[in-house]
């Protein structure tokens, strides 16, 4: 059975599947390309931390960050291995996605890197188009920039 919610990040469990989510931007990636948010900046009112449990165990994880400008962004998305092909990353972005529009956002950014084409693919299959650097980001060569419209559809005159 998969269980999906908001949850503390500073857990046991969900701390050791965010050292393996670090594990593995870090053997991807340079640090200065990583943008991986701390579990104290994980607890912050403006963050919303989801996890995957199945059975019971968490399997994988994700943040939405509320930007306070109509955007919020995707923040440490994770599926372990052991849990790939279960389609946790897509439940959990569509969680992500679900939260961020409940709290006001119109968009949803993230920042991936090319080096996962998995994760791209997912993206790109829920509709997120890239963009330019956001926010903080600075230009990177490493670095894909996204977004897509959360914005409900306007309503119309009948």
């Amino acid at each position: 059975m998969i269980d999906i919610r908001i949850e503390n990040p500073d857990q046991p469990e969900i701390r050791a599947l965010l050292e393996a989510s670090d594990a593995y931007m870090a053997a991807l990636y340079p640090a200065q390309s990583n943008h991986l948010l701390d579990v104290a900046s994980l607890q912050q009112p403006r963050v919303a931390f989801l996890v995957a449990r199945v059975d019971g165990r968490a399997l994988g994880c994700g943040a939405v960050l509320d930007s306070g400008e109509g955007w919020a962004e995707v923040k440490r998305m994770f599926v372990s291995p052991a849990a790939r092909g279960m389609k946790l990353g897509r439940r959990l972005l569509e969680e992500l996605e679900t939260l961020a529009a409940a709290r006001g956002a119109r968009w949803l950014r993230l920042e991936t890197g090319g080096a996962q084409p998995e994760a791209l693919g997912l993206y790109r299959s829920a509709g997120f188009v890239e963009i330019g650097p956001f926010g903080a980001y600075r230009p990177d060569p490493l670095s894909i920039f996204m977004e897509k419209s959360i914005a409900p559809a306007p309503r119309t005159r009948p």
